[in-house]
């Protein structure tokens, strides 16, 4: 029969020889504390015979008392013994020794889990990186915010556009045609229908909210999830839509009216620490269109 070593076994193994050098260890602290009380007990029969007795006083190697001299010595065994040891606390009973195994197999113990989780963790990281490598590229998505705001970022009033230009239309077509485009309740009332095309989705707390041609979402994120499949959703409006969206979205398309207007709806300020400008086109007031306008475009930096 062949034994296969299981990560269980190596497990076993390593807290065996843990135990066995515990047992070692206990036995060298034993000794060393042998050694000293031997050292003391010694130590006080010498005096007693070389100075309560007078046993050997006259002999003195190296101009000493020989007690003193031979207490040097052997102190001076004691202390590389007690170097060799480590000596740290004291070691006189079976329930020091249970102690002591007991903390060395618990300090195994922990780092034998660390290295298992961080082995999990390698695993789960080659797994994962394994697994990505298997799924089809995904182009990322790009949240998009596209408006038309005059100089003091008026968008509208009563729910109603102040300004028509044909221009700005035609570019807000050509933009958003084929794409998702999102929006709140009152934007979507502001239409004569649907927008044609494209893919109608209407924010509302109004769970009974029905339309033709379009798909409730009840928050900005859910309206998104609705829209994941494609690649570039628009946002559209109004005002608090367009709040919302900032921190999120990826661009601005922006057509700067330049005249200031009375409004009830304002697009929010364009943090320029936040968002680059990244491509504009300018275009002079002229018969179909009263006012002047640039179209901007804004990537996040």
């Amino acid at each position: 029969m062949i034994f296969k070593r299981t990560k269980e076994t190596t497990v076993n193994d390593r807290q065996i020889d843990l135990v066995d050098y515990a047992r070692a260890r206990i036995g060298q602290k034993k000794r060393l504390y042998y050694h000293f009380v031997g050292f003391l007990f010694v130590s006080l029969v010498l005096v007693i015979l070389n100075i309560g007795l007078g046993y050997g006083a006259e002999i003195q190697p190296f101009g000493y008392p020989w007690m003193l001299s031979a207490a040097l010595l052997w102190a001076v065994f004691l202390l590389l013994h007690t170097f060799q040891v480590y000596v740290t606390g004291r070691f006189m009973n079976s329930a020091w020794e249970k102690e002591q195994i007991k903390k060395l197999v618990g300090r195994q113990e922990a780092s034998i889990e660390k290295m298992k989780r961080k082995l999990d963790k390698e695993a789960n990281i080659k797994a994962n990186a394994e697994w990505q490598k298997e799924q089809p590229a995904k182009p990322k998505q790009r949240i998009t915010i596209i408006a038309a705001a005059a100089t003091n970022n008026a968008l509208g009033k009563d729910n109603q556009l102040i300004w028509h230009l044909s221009k700005d239309l035609q570019h807000f077509k050509a933009m958003t045609n084929g794409h998702a485009v999102i929006m709140g309740r009152k934007t979507f009332e502001s239409m004569p229908r649907a927008l044609p095309n494209r893919t109608n989705i209407i924010i509302t707390r109004q769970t009974d909210y029905q339309a033709e041609n379009i798909l409730i979402a009840s928050s900005l994120s859910q309206a998104l999830e609705l829209a994941k499949n494609d690649p570039r959703p628009f946002i559209i409006g109004g005002g608090e839509i367009y709040r919302q969206a900032m921190d999120i979205s990826d661009e601005i398309e922006l057509t700067r009216v330049h005249d200031d207007f009375d409004a009830d709806t304002f697009f929010p300020e364009i943090n320029i620490h936040q968002w680059e400008e990244v491509w504009r086109e300018e275009h002079a007031a002229d018969e179909k269109h009263a006012h002047a306008f640039t179209f901007l475009r804004y990537q996040k930096k």
